[in-house]
């Protein structure tokens, strides 16, 4: 697959108030100390991502960026093995003075996790 192939284009992103309301109002969800990601069925034939890094639990805006950053690219990596929802990622209090590779293994975790609920595994 091509660079493009991997991009984060608008259609694979949450972007509305209604598109992230309709996750939180009925969302499976996965947890651990880094981060909570709220899934749900869109019907789109394709999985979208939102985010919701809170200037509460993380204060400085490089921090945020960087959370942010983190999360698209380990998407652009697994999101062709996700089903077709929408996912909402929450980062949690003290995920700014987390090492990267932790943050990236917690990631890996809730997408396979994700994949495997969805494939009926779980």
């Amino acid at each position: 697959m091509g660079s493009r192939a991997h991009g984060f284009s608008r259609s694979a992103r949450l972007s509305t108030a209604p598109e992230f309301g309709r996750v939180f109002s009925q969302a499976e969800k996965s947890s651990d100390r880094y981060f909570t990601l709220l899934w749900r069925d869109n019907g789109l034939g394709r999985c979208r991502l939102g985010l919701a890094v809170s200037k509460k639990n993380n204060r400085r805006a490089v921090d945020r960026n960087l959370i942010k950053r983190l999360i698209r690219e380990s998407f652009r990596r697994h999101r062709y093995e996700l089903p077709a929802v929408d996912i909402v990622v929450l980062s949690r209090r003290g995920i700014d003075t987390s090492e990267r590779r932790e943050l990236a293994r917690s990631l890996e975790h809730h997408w396979k996790r994700l994949s495997r609920r969805r494939n009926g595994q779980d």
